[in-house]
């Protein structure tokens, strides 16, 4: 709930308190026979009671509103983030896939570089045992 919101409620809950305290208080004042304020009091109650429910059922229809909306957005936000992530494993795929494919021929020199180094290791152990 945003703070706008949260602003509306506490005002119309504040109109509603403030118009039930007023009328009871105006009721009270006016001069009336028991009977017929009784009779005010109990309308003015049931007209509170009303306000009150259509005010609740607003809230709720608000409520489900939000909820249904913020079920919406998270769906799109995970199934962007799935389509991203795919996006990037094809991606880093295909790097890698070229930079094996370009030091292939760097691996078959550095393995023939290699052998040529232990044969010649292997050719002057080979002399320095016959000496």
């Amino acid at each position: 709930m945003t703070k706008n919101e949260g602003m509306l409620k506490g005002l119309v809950i504040g109109l509603l308190a403030g118009g039930a305290v007023g009328a009871i208080l105006a009721l009270l004042y006016a001069p009336k026979s028991g009977k017929e304020l009784r009779a005010d009091l109990r309308e003015r109650a049931d007209e509170f009671r009303d306000d009150a429910e259509e005010y609740l059922s607003a809230v709720k229809s608000k409520a489900g509103d939000i909820v249904t909306e913020a079920k919406k957005k998270s769906d799109n936000l995970i199934s962007d983030a799935k389509r991203k992530a795919d996006t990037l494993l094809v991606d880093a795929e295909n790097v890698l896939k070229d930079a094996r494919q370009k030091a292939g021929p760097l691996t078959e020199e550095a393995a023939k570089v290699k052998n040529a180094v232990k044969a010649g290791v292997d050719a002057f152990r080979d002399e320095r045992r016959r000496s």
